[in-house]
């Protein structure tokens, strides 16, 4: 179980966000005023990294767009990933933490593929031990999660950013091939999952507080070869 701390990062996550932001491909151009609206949290079984998937509200009226950000918080570097750092901050308990984009990481690649196959469960982002019950997962079918399902055996083989999407390929030991997590990175409120289609939705807020929900991330057929 990860222990949410009520303290504080300097910088916030927001304003490396604020940098960070306007570097991806998936961004809408400009300058980032990014905005907390939503997001979940996993737990890493080893209990050293901090995993989120925040959602970030950005720009102003029309084109206001909503970015899904998997994060990771890590207390030494990870090694071979510097191109997926996001920056680093002093965290009030911890000390330095170095933030990923998470979708580089193992560890959140692999809890997400926990998720899927039903050995995780989304917790909430800001209090401890509490599960997200708004947080619905469809879960890969039995062909798709064919060999070793522990999440430690996930293997994480590519990443690949397109216009509005991250495409995760990871292996698992005896799968006969590779599987293609598409993690959205403009999310798009009422959006559903297709039939038979294993992934995840959740929700966020939008400006006058109503929630909205949609898809975070989905299993990609025909692709990770």
């Amino acid at each position: 179980m990860a222990v949410v701390h009520r303290t504080t990062m300097q910088p916030t996550k927001l304003e490396l966000l604020t940098e960070w932001l306007p570097t991806r491909e998936w961004h809408a151009g400009g300058e980032a005023r990014p905005e907390r609206v939503g997001g979940f949290r996993l737990d890493d079984p080893a209990g050293e990294v901090g995993i989120e998937f925040m959602v970030v509200t950005d720009g102003e009226g029309d084109g206001t767009a909503t970015h899904l950000v998997p994060l990771t918080y890590r207390g030494e570097p990870l090694d071979g990933a510097e191109h997926a750092l996001v920056g680093t901050s002093e965290h009030g308990v911890l000390g330095k933490r170095w933030i990923y984009d998470g979708t580089h990481d193992p560890v959140l690649v692999g809890q997400l593929y926990a998720l899927l196959t039903g050995r995780a469960q989304a917790q909430a982002q800001s209090l401890s031990d509490v599960p997200d019950l708004t947080v619905a997962v469809s879960p890969l079918t039995a062909e798709a999660a064919e060999g070793e399902a522990d999440a430690a055996g996930a293997e994480l083989v590519r990443v690949e950013d397109g216009p509005d999407h991250t495409d995760v390929v990871l292996r698992t030991p005896g799968a006969p091939a590779p599987l293609t997590l598409r993690v959205r990175r403009v999310l798009h409120a009422g959006t559903d999952l297709d039939p038979g289609v294993a992934g995840v939705t959740a929700e966020w807020r939008l400006p006058d507080g109503s929630s909205v929900r949609g898809v975070f991330a989905a299993e990609v057929t025909g692709l990770g070869s």
